[in-house]
């Protein structure tokens, strides 16, 4: 088991996200997120709900959820410019860019929703786990 040593950070953290597929059955895409305290990551939340004019109804968890969730289902670009700042690759065949972000939010919304909580869960709870 590693130590724990406060004061340093990674660059990045890779989770496994699995995605229904329309068909059915399962998919997973490998995706490498851009590490951000907790404390960056709730300045990062805020400046991205003053810039799309949304503010939370509250402050407990499923307030603020909501919201982001109602900011970022606007638009399939949106939602694909707000993975480009969380994330900095995948394991698909496709290059991790905006065009084929775009394309999967298209495609598989379901995904970006996925992609983006699981960042929220990691950053804010820890949760980096399968």
């Amino acid at each position: 088991m590693a130590r724990i040593k406060l004061g340093t950070r990674p660059k990045n953290f890779k989770k496994l996200i699995k995605v229904a597929l329309p068909e059915g059955g399962e998919g997973t895409v490998e995706i490498s997120y851009i590490y951000r305290t907790r404390t960056e990551f709730g300045q990062f939340v805020d400046d991205l709900m003053k810039s799309a004019g949304v503010e939370p109804t509250g402050q407990t968890d499923e307030e603020v959820q909501f919201s982001l969730a109602e900011a970022l289902a606007k638009t399939r670009d949106t939602n694909a410019d707000y993975i480009l700042k969380i994330a900095d690759g995948w394991n698909l065949e496709d290059e991790f860019d905006r065009q084929s972000l775009a394309q999967l939010c298209d495609e598989l919304p379901g995904a970006a929703l996925e992609i983006i909580n699981q960042y929220r869960l990691a950053i804010t709870e820890g949760r980096l786990g399968n």
